[in-house]
């Protein structure tokens, strides 16, 4: 049965249950007759395991094993009507297939992608603790000074750390100290020119600024050959956005857009940051001053007022989660993940990475990009702005800064979590092997049911079926072979198959379930066909 996974027996026109409990026999008639369950069903038979009725806390802690949220925008509907649902049962706290269908299917298509794996993390338990693990080896360093030029900044405590992170399809982790507001200070550089690019197009944004890494000191007066900015990464690009409206106009605007960006999350506003920046920023107003001079302001262009709007911005406030929503936005092509709204154009979405990529981290810029090799941009007050293209957006917060003025935190564990990205897929191998190896039937159900490759081998070519049999779980082999459909005689690096594995070990009833199956295995053409034909069908109630 492709909705419980319970077996039954196949022969035509014979409706004898085998080997099956299963209280959801319309399923198997269902099956029998060439109709699928709908997607509701299916969602509701994953998370009940064989029960007629689940406690609606199963599916809430389920829903947040895929990396989902109960106040993600896209799942209002379905929490709305949870509450109003289990208000209205005489327990308040269980759910039969009926009431749960009533509560999901507004959102279904979102859910069944999360419960089937079809994120673009499908394990995301596995790869959120370890990036629990990475930030507590960050946590332990004690290198790097506060910046204290800025009274407001140089108030934080060094202790504080934290990690946010959002995937393309809205999936969250965050740990430490990632509620806490925090100004964004040069993070919102790459922010303000993606908005320039997206208001004016690339052409006429770079006629005022480069494209090219100086190699020099951020705050160095000094422009390239052609007359210009190097890059992005000082204040003049301000002077490009609504250029005839006055800087209200203008702060309200960007502060709507980044609003937008960062999901209608938190972003707020530090006056008396700003008023410490602008107290403090001789050297921002002589720059100012020394591009006025090399025209590379448009015409008519009020460089005080200028300045002022670039020091308002800097003194935008985000906590770590909503500025991981805005990283994302950049990694997942303009569009916010958690409401789906298009924000950014493609061309200012690609733009804003290749200098991210190339210029977002000081003089640290060129070795962080061969470590890392993704675009990133750093900020004083601590934060590190990372994307991973359509994969995640992360921030980084640790206020110590190193000689380069980068998070000293933020820089080892982004060198580190890069790793990561490259191997979170190989963690779906290691939990099936370990769920066969523990003997965890309910586990390997939930794999099955996601549509996860259940004949997936590990560096030894060795299968969930070679470790079942070896260990003597007779249940997780007949359900290996009888559900999932898998092949009973795949040979591992040495040689050996399952029926090896169970002969070595003594496994008899394993021995001779795997020897009936031998004998009846025809190489993958029905059994596969159907499968696929299932997937296929699936998929296509999902786009519809």
């Amino acid at each position: 049965c492709y909705t419980c996974l319970y077996s039954f027996c196949l022969k035509e026109n014979c409706h004898h249950i085998t080997q099956c409990q299963c209280p959801f026999l319309s399923c198997f008639r269902r099956r029998k007759a060439g109709i699928l369950p709908s997607l509701e069903d299916l969602l509701f038979y994953s998370i009940a395991e064989g029960q007629e009725r689940i406690p609606a806390h199963k599916f809430i802690t389920a829903l947040k094993a895929t990396g989902l949220r109960t106040g993600d925008p896209r799942l209002k509907e379905c929490m709305d009507m949870l509450k109003v649902t289990l208000k209205s049962t005489s327990d308040g706290v269980m759910l039969d297939r009926h009431l749960f269908k009533k509560c999901v299917q507004s959102n279904i298509v979102l859910l069944t992608q999360a419960f089937r794996k079809k994120f673009v993390i499908p394990d995301f338990q596995p790869f959120a603790s370890h990036i629990d693990t990475l930030y507590e080896k960050a946590r332990k360093l004690s290198g790097g000074l506060v910046a204290d030029y800025i009274p407001q900044i140089a108030k934080f405590s060094p202790d504080l750390w934290a990690v946010s992170l959002c995937t393309v399809d809205g999936q969250r982790h965050t740990v430490g100290d990632t509620k806490v507001p925090f100004c964004l200070q040069s993070c919102v550089k790459p922010l303000k020119y993606a908005i320039a690019v997206h208001d004016h197009g690339t052409e006429y944004v770079h006629q005022f600024i480069g494209k090219e890494p100086s190699g020099l000191r951020f705050n160095k007066l000094f422009l390239n050959e052609d007359g210009k900015d190097y890059n992005h990464q000082l204040q003049h690009d301000c002077s490009l956005l609504l250029s005839e409206n006055s800087n209200a106009e203008k702060f309200d605007y960007l502060m709507n857009f980044l609003k937008k960006m960062a999901g209608n999350e938190y972003v707020g506003f530090s006056n008396a940051t700003f008023q410490s920046e602008r107290e403090s920023g001789d050297r921002n107003f002589a720059i100012g001053y020394y591009l006025k001079e090399k025209k590379c302001f448009p015409d008519g262009t009020d460089m005080t007022s200028v300045l002022d709007l670039y020091f308002q911005l800097c003194s935008i406030e985000v906590t770590c989660e909503s500025a991981s929503v805005m990283a994302a936005t950049l990694a997942n092509g303009g569009f916010c993940p958690i409401t789906g709204e298009r924000v950014l154009s493609p061309e200012a979405v690609r733009d804003t990475l290749s200098l991210m990529h190339s210029c977002g981290m000081y003089d640290f810029s060129g070795q962080f990009a061969f470590h890392v090799g993704l675009p990133a941009k750093s900020g004083v007050a601590g934060g590190i702005l990372l994307v991973v293209p359509n994969v995640m957006g992360i921030m980084c917060w640790s206020p110590p800064l190193d000689k380069l003025g980068n998070s000293v935190r933020g820089i080892q564990f982004c060198t580190v979590c890069e790793c990561s990205f490259l191997s979170f897929q190989v963690k779906s191998v290691i939990n099936l092997l370990f769920a066969a190896y523990t003997g965890d039937l309910s586990a390997l159900r939930r794999f099955a049911l996601s549509s996860v490759d259940m004949e997936q081998r590990d560096y030894d070519s060795r299968t969930a079926l070679h470790i079942a049999a070896a260990e003597g779980h007779t249940e997780v082999v007949r359900f290996l072979l009888e559900a999932c459909k898998v092949n009973p005689g795949p040979k591992d690096r040495w040689g050996n198959t399952p029926i090896d594995e169970a002969t070595h070990f003594g496994h008899h009833e394993v021995l001779a379930l795997l020897q009936e199956y031998s004998g009846k295995h025809n190489p993958p053409v029905h059994a596969d066909a159907d499968k696929q034909s299932t997937e296929k069908h699936l998929d296509g109630m999902l786009e519809t």
